[in-house]
């Protein structure tokens, strides 16, 4: 019976302010999924799909139920989606192996949906073994990009393929045959974005223990810029039912042939060869080679309208996605960012302007809206947003003050909705005067 070791670690990273992965870690399956859509959104995602694959594939332990667990999990997401419209066009990536049983023997099924991956150390020897389902990495694969071109492109982050954004889903499935010593790794972008396929091989292979090798590579890529959520599963395999040995001694006694058996005994069992034919004859036979195919008006003019219709789909997540404000906090600093918090799809948000507003000036009533996030139509409404913070600061008495002691500060405004109100007025700024 195949027996399994493993470790597990998870990180929110130096930038995010929540943790959009999950992972699974529940003998015989394991699971790494990272969220996507938004603070709260990417959260529901990944925790309804690790959630839906637990609950499936402990009814029925077999590849196929693996798959259907994962397809289950895209259904359950876009439903709630669709319900829920605070959580629209949210997803995540699924990327899962577990130990089922096919033929009386013990086989991994490995299933993958977008970007995280699933990789396989053998003899020293670090393998990819699923696709990433990413614009970038399909450019590569059919020659347009380079490895090294793929890892700086600006469309990195663009996903094909992720669970909860389409009603139906193509799931990625195969099985590995698990031997001793084998070592499994799934992780979720976080990891790749930081650290190099050769650095994550040294870890693997200097720390025994599967808990400690996880932790070593979530630490490292938290060290290189942690700029996402970092999850980490390692999984051994520690006893394979003699496997190994069995396939060692089947090869050892295999003999060494020239060619395969099977095409020796082919050919020993060939009919007698026909006589020759006549030379016209053969020509006469020889079938007229085929006309190569021509590119057609109509199909020029397909292609020209599909991509037309994605550069639009694509311009108009853009300008929503990129079409905002909102005021945030960064290392203990109120920030104004442009974007949506958490960002949206591939487009993350990005800091507009660092004010001199420190996390500990904001008034305790508006704190939980500024580190979730409070988002403004314009940068001048995030701007006030913050003028006004400022002003709620000034007036509100520092912890343990008398609470009857008279404000030196007057003033007549009365705020606007989603902002501190009961502040004074401001005074006209000019654009120097903005923080």
């Amino acid at each position: 019976m195949t027996a399994l070791r493993w470790g597990a670690a998870t990180d929110v990273g130096r930038v995010r302010t929540n943790n959009e992965d999950s992972l699974l870690v529940e003998s015989p399956v394991f699971a790494v999924a990272d969220g996507m859509g938004g603070p709260a959104a990417g959260e529901v995602a990944s925790a309804i799909a690790v959630a839906t694959l637990k609950a499936t594939f402990a009814a029925d332990h077999s590849r196929d139920a693996l798959a259907d667990a994962v397809r289950r999990a895209n259904d359950a997401i876009f439903d709630r989606a669709r319900e829920d419209p605070a959580l629209r066009g949210m997803g995540t990536t699924l990327t899962a192996v577990a130990l089922v049983e096919e033929d009386e023997d013990d086989v991994l099924a490995v299933v993958n949906v977008g970007d995280s991956r699933a990789y396989r150390m053998r003899d020293g020897e670090l393998e990819q073994l699923t696709d990433d389902h990413s614009l970038v990495e399909e450019m590569v694969r059919t020659g347009r990009l380079t490895p090294d071109e793929a890892s700086i492109h600006p469309q990195r982050h663009i996903l094909t393929r992720a669970l909860g954004v389409q009603p139906d889903v193509e799931v990625d499935c195969f099985g590995v045959t698990p031997f001793v010593g084998d070592r499994y790794l799934l992780a979720s972008d976080g990891l790749m974005n930081e650290v190099a396929d050769h650095e994550i091989a040294s870890i693997l292979r200097r720390h025994h223990d599967p808990d400690d090798a996880a932790h070593e590579l979530v630490h490292l890529a938290r060290t290189n810029g942690g700029s996402d959520n970092i999850t980490v599963v390692v999984v051994d395999v520690v006893d394979d039912d003699d496997r190994a040995a069995r396939a060692s001694a089947a090869v050892a006694a295999t003999p060494v042939a020239p060619r395969p058996v099977e095409r020796d005994i082919a050919v020993a069992a060939k009919p007698p060869q026909p006589e020759p034919r006549a030379p016209e004859a053969v020509e006469s036979a020889t079938p007229p080679a085929r006309r190569p195919r021509r590119i057609t008006v109509k199909s020029v003019v397909f292609v020209l309208a599909l991509l037309l219709v994605l550069a639009g789909a694509l311009a108009a997540i853009g300008f929503y996605a990129r079409g905002a404000y909102y005021v945030g906090i960064d290392d203990a600093t109120v920030v104004i960012y442009q974007g949506r918090p958490g960002g949206l799809l591939w487009f993350k948000p990005t800091v507009k302007q660092r004010t001199d507003l420190g996390e500990a000036d904001v008034p305790p009533a508006y704190v939980d809206d500024v580190r979730a996030g409070k988002e403004e139509s314009s940068l001048a409404a995030a701007r006030a947003y913050v003028r006004n913070l400022r002003q709620a600061a000034a007036t509100t008495p520092p912890a343990g003050a008398d609470p009857g002691a008279t404000s030196t500060t007057t003033g007549t405004g009365t705020g606007t909705p989603g902002q501190p109100g009961g502040t004074p007025t401001p005074t006209p700024t000019t654009a120097s005067q903005i923080p």
